[in-house]
């Protein structure tokens, strides 16, 4: 069968088989190998993308189940060269250590922060609920959240760059003592 979605921004065409899940069309048909393949039951989260803005497991889902949708891998977070908001996050607050589970992560904190800009700590570790990590605690991911939260796309890094905590809203102190 033939399936037509729109991936990172790019409009893709395929023939697959009906039974092909999402996560393995992204990563064999398409190359995109930022979308990981963890547990095979739907339980870690190392495979969530967007569909439609949307986080959803993709091996859970079927590639035809995508057709006419539009897919968001971590491979299209970046724009124009410039690091997501999210992405610096989690490289300024080192809420990444093995990163397998870092893709799924990043994406499901891009979708919290579209629909809610500014959420607590509580919305995040909400959000972030149906993935596991089994290296950071979760204190590190919550905090890259947090980071990206307060430099929303298009932030000024040149502004930002004189203050203490890089414009993140308190003090390399304050964090220490949290």
């Amino acid at each position: 069968m033939q399936v037509s979605m729109t991936v990172n921004g790019d409009k893709v065409t395929r023939e697959i088989e009906p039974r092909v899940l999402l996560v393995h069309f992204i990563r064999e048909n398409l190359g995109l190998t930022g979308t990981h393949w963890g547990c095979d039951t739907s339980n870690c989260g190392t495979c969530v993308v967007l569909m439609d803005g949307q986080p959803v497991k993709s091996c859970t889902v079927l590639a035809a189940m995508a057709d006419g949708h539009e897919i968001r891998t971590v491979e299209g977070l970046a724009a124009d060269g410039t690091l997501d908001p999210v992405q610096q996050g989690f490289m300024e607050e080192h809420g990444l250590q093995c990163g397998f589970c870092t893709p799924g992560m990043m994406l499901t904190a891009r979708a919290l922060l579209d629909r809610n800009p500014h959420p607590d700590d509580g919305e995040i570790r909400q959000a972030i609920s149906g993935q596991i990590c089994r290296c950071t605690g979760y204190a590190t991911i919550v905090r890259s959240v947090q980071w990206a939260a307060a430099h929303p796309p298009g932030w000024d890094s040149e502004t930002d760059a004189g203050t203490e905590d890089g414009g993140a809203g308190g003090t390399i102190a304050e964090e220490v003592t949290a």
